[in-house]
């Protein structure tokens, strides 16, 4: 396939929060990447020990034309320093450099640098503006998109954080090139969740293209980034705070979170535990009759091909289904206790609704020894 051009950007409609998802090859190195920002003092760019020997100098270089100081911190690697600890590491960084409140913060990375640059941006001084730099197909996809930001909980997932929107989104699909064999499968993942959610047009043309998009072909990766982009910036813009419609995009997340809680942050990728939460969900979704088994042999399929894990991990010897069960009622969509499960209600739609334990349990036995 032939390197795409940079297309149209996508655009979050949020009123006076709206934004543009930049999308293409060198943004890294391309001056209009940065029009229309505001006028700073400083940026502090915020990366991890493993990305920024990689883009972080080749970022400051170009900020470097349009801002007089730029500063670089960088944060260990992984969702088990997803914490208070590295959260604090930006903001001393910020502090010993009297940073002021119009400082433009800059996250170079993936999905755990974005989320808590965009959370230390939404505190710092009461709020300070930011960009998305997203390194990582997950983070390209899903993550940088939609102003989620937070740190886990020992006991939960994101459950500390905050909805703060950045000014832009950089996808730069160079950054694809460094990515990791079993990364490149994570950020499959979220691509693949958007269409039995809301596109199966979009399902079948990842089917048709999985391999094109594990080889990193330019256009394939191109197309899939787009229109994930797209399907999330509607969402979004009808519902920005998930006070309804927008946790359908946390389909399989409600079984993937209790899987990367219960293993420990880092054991899985988050993109694997999503993966296999995908399966589990149609799973349930087939035994409140909302789908066929057709359809949830297809999802698997595709999750499998994708190189993702599609047999969930026993996390309790004595109590695996308890020990699910619990992990899932600190869920964020969790209701008085009951636990709320995006489900597909039939091809292309979704539903968020409960499900009685015992036949929730039934799923977590079921696929554990699948």
């Amino acid at each position: 396939m032939d390197t795409p051009v940079i297309s149209p950007p996508v655009h979050i409609e949020l009123g006076d929060r709206s934004y543009e998802i930049r999308i293409g090859p060198g943004l890294l190195e391309d001056p209009h990447s940065l029009e229309g920002l505001p006028a700073a003092s400083s940026v502090m760019v915020v990366s991890n020990v493993t990305v920024a020997p990689l883009y972080a100098a080749r970022l400051m270089r170009l900020l470097c034309t349009r801002f007089r100081q730029v500063h670089l911190v960088e944060l260990p690697d992984g969702e088990a320093h997803k914490d208070w600890g590295s959260l604090n590491l930006i903001f001393d960084a910020l502090l010993a450099q009297a940073c002021d409140r119009k400082t433009l913060l800059v996250a170079l990375g993936g999905g755990v640098v974005g989320d808590m640059t965009g959370f230390a941006a939404a505190c710092y001084m009461r709020g300070v503006p930011f960009v998305q730099v997203p390194t990582t197909l997950l983070a390209q996809v899903d993550s940088s998109v939609g102003g989620k930001t937070a740190i886990n909980h020992p006991l939960g997932k994101n459950m500390i954080g905050a909805f703060y929107q950045p000014l832009r989104v950089l996808c730069d699909l160079d950054t694809l090139d460094t990515l990791p064999e079993r990364e490149l499968s994570a950020g499959l993942a979220e691509v693949i969740k958007y269409g039995p959610i809301a596109d199966m047009a979009f399902l079948d043309w990842i089917e048709d293209h999985i391999e094109a998009l594990r080889r990193r072909e330019p256009a394939a990766l191109a197309h899939a980034i787009r229109r994930s982009c797209e399907i999330k910036a509607e969402v979004v813009g009808q519902d920005e705070k998930e006070s309804g419609l927008r946790a359908i995009l946390n389909f399989g997340h409600t079984f993937g979170h209790a899987i990367e809680a219960g293993m420990g942050y880092g054991q899985w990728l988050h993109g694997e535990a999503v993966g296999c939460g995908l399966v589990m969900a149609a799973r349930l979704s087939q035994r409140l009759g909302l789908v066929d088994g057709a359809f949830v042999e297809r999802l698997r399929t595709l999750v499998q091909r994708a190189g993702l894990p599609v047999v969930a991990p026993v996390l309790d010897v004595q109590d695996n289904a308890a020990r699910y069960l619990a992990l899932m009622r600190v869920d964020k969509k969790a209701e008085a206790g009951e636990i709320r499960f995006v489900l597909i209600d039939g091809p292309g739609r979704a539903v968020v609704r409960g499900a009685p334990d015992a036949l929730v349990a039934e799923v977590i036995n079921d696929s554990c020894r699948a």
